[in-house]
């Protein structure tokens, strides 16, 4: 069955979102959330595309851009594959680190754009992961309030104040924009806390490494805990196929 073509922005603005293959953790440590940052700055200079918000989360990416010279599935192309070719190189891993098809959706007013950034700054406290916005070090909420590094922020605060950017941001709401659709029973962090002190391994390269029979010993246990099918593959990097058939 053909892919859907990707529908254009009119403004040239996207919101992006990568993720890992099968949905496994792309970020162990703070030096490789560093490193995507780095990663974003030095393409946003080569590429000449514009970032207005990005959010790393365990196991995806949100970022709004306006496109450049270059088509976005390049620009999406060079940023991922730097990355995959540092992380495989750090934890001597090889293969794909990220899903083939990023998703995106156009960007068309200005209405939609304060939703989108809103909505990719509060990623972290909508997952859980902290309770304010400007607690999670690794999103662009930071270079509005503070110091801009890699971030375009004279769009936004053309159209909002500093104080009605800070206002806003904390406002509750049901804003939906590009979801993950997955809706598990323990949280990332949960889980991957049972996945640690159970497999005693501290990377998805540690798990990954095991003898079959240890691994799917373990894949049994994970499930025992509470950890779905789909949780376990993501976290551990193994496929969905192989933690089926050994539940």
């Amino acid at each position: 069955m053909p892919r859907t073509a990707r529908v254009k922005s009119s403004t040239g603005i996207y919101h992006i979102m990568l993720r890992g293959i099968n949905r496994q953790q792309i970020f162990e440590d703070k030096e490789d959330r560093q490193r995507f940052i780095e990663t974003l700055a030095k393409y946003c200079n080569e590429c000449a595309y514009t970032i207005y918000a990005y959010c790393l989360m365990g196991n995806h990416i949100h970022i709004l851009l306006k496109d450049s010279k270059e088509e976005l599935a390049t620009v999406l192309k060079r940023i991922a594959g730097s990355y995959a070719y540092w992380y495989n190189w750090k934890y001597r891993r090889s293969g794909h680190l990220f899903q083939d098809r990023f998703k995106s959706e156009p960007v068309e007013d200005d209405a939609y754009f304060l939703t989108v950034l809103r909505y990719i700054h509060q990623n972290p406290v909508k997952a859980g992961v902290c309770k304010k916005i400007e607690l999670y070090p690794y999103s662009s909420y930071l270079e509005y309030i503070s110091t801009a590094n890699i971030v375009e922020t004279k769009f936004v605060f053309s159209i909002l104040t500093e104080e009605q950017f800070i206002d806003y941001h904390n406002q509750q709401n049901d804003d939906q924009c590009m979801e993950m659709e997955e809706h598990f029973r323990l949280t990332d962090d949960e889980a991957k806390a049972i996945i640690r002190k159970t497999t005693k391994c501290k990377t998805i390269t540690e798990f990954q490494a095991l003898d079959a029979e240890k691994r799917n010993d373990y894949i049994r246990k994970l499930h025992s805990k509470g950890l779905s099918i789909r949780q376990i593959g993501r976290l551990t990097g193994i496929s969905k196929k192989i933690v089926e058939v050994n539940i």
